[in-house]
């Protein structure tokens, strides 16, 4: 089968699609990936938007993954939105896995590529979380403003709490948050998006800032997640606990808070674009893990 790398001039979107005829569970296995990346990319846009209205103080709160699909889940087509971004939540997830596993983008098995390999496991996890809650929502569209429903993190903190040692299980949760923002960070300082994309000209000069933006943003807005998350457990106290919809709160309520919320919130919408980029141009050797 030939490779994206061995077309420069052809799009990794076209390629999938002249691999349909000659082998097609490979190449719906590569649509299913790429239609998670730009599930990923619709998710953050989301949040993203949701963040910059609030701190213009158009809409109440800054929102989190499951609170942005919520919002969508009001508008007309609410509830198709919900099915697409959750079927391609679940492609995501499955891409995961064929990256940890199956070591799909051929990482090798020293110690840093198994530490992104365990990290793209979790990764797999939390989309696949994240597709099922979507789902939820779909039964839960007249109840979307319960109280109960937003304090469900809180609740599952609150209980780990309540277990034996569960103060240093909510401290690991935040660490591993924090290290995850770290991680984001590092990546957009170092750079090097177009890397295993297959586009070139306006393209591949769009990608490079706009990954350095979103993991920037992405990075700040899990560090200061992590930090609440591990103080949750620091002080036994589960209103402290906080997702990225808190975090961004969080910012807000700092001092200069609007204009900080609007550049994470701005960067947020950067990662979005990244991943739809993603969507199109990444190289994904799913279907040869597939095929093989």
């Amino acid at each position: 089968m030939t490779t994206a790398s061995e077309h420069d001039a052809e799009t990794a979107l076209r390629q999938t699609l002249r691999w349909l005829g000659a082998a097609p569970l490979g190449a719906l296995a590569q649509l299913a990936c790429r239609f998670g990346y730009a599930a990923r990319g619709f998710v953050y846009l989301s949040i993203g938007a949701i963040a910059v209205l609030a701190a213009l103080d158009h809409v109440p709160d800054a929102e989190g993954s499951v609170g942005a699909m919520e919002a969508w889940a009001q508008w007309p087509l609410g509830s198709a939105l919900l099915w697409i971004t959750g079927l391609g939540l679940y492609g995501f997830s499955g891409w995961r896995v064929l990256q940890s596993v199956f070591d799909a983008d051929r990482q090798g098995t020293s110690l840093k590529a198994l530490a992104t390999r365990a990290g793209q496991g979790v990764s797999a996890a939390v989309y696949g979380v994240l597709g099922f809650s979507v789902f939820g929502a779909l039964d839960l569209l007249d109840d979307l403003g319960d109280p109960e429903d937003r304090d469900a993190e809180q609740a599952a903190v609150e209980q780990t709490l309540s277990f034996p040692g569960g103060e240093w299980l909510i401290i690991a949760v935040g660490g591993f948050i924090l290290a995850a923002g770290v991680a984001n960070l590092v990546k957009a300082l170092r750079g090097g998006f177009c890397k295993d994309l297959v586009c070139e000209g306006a393209a591949a000069r769009l990608a490079e800032p706009l990954g350095r933006l979103g993991y920037g943003a992405r990075g700040i807005a899990f560090i200061v997640a992590g930090v609440m998350m591990g103080q949750a457990g620091l002080h036994a106290n589960a209103s402290e606990a906080a997702g990225l919809s808190e975090a961004l709160q969080a910012m807000e309520n700092a001092p200069y808070g609007n204009a900080v919320l609007v550049l994470i919130a701005l960067g947020l919408v950067c990662f979005g674009a990244f991943a739809l980029m993603e969507a199109r141009y990444r190289t994904i050797p799913a279907g040869e893990v597939v095929d093989d």
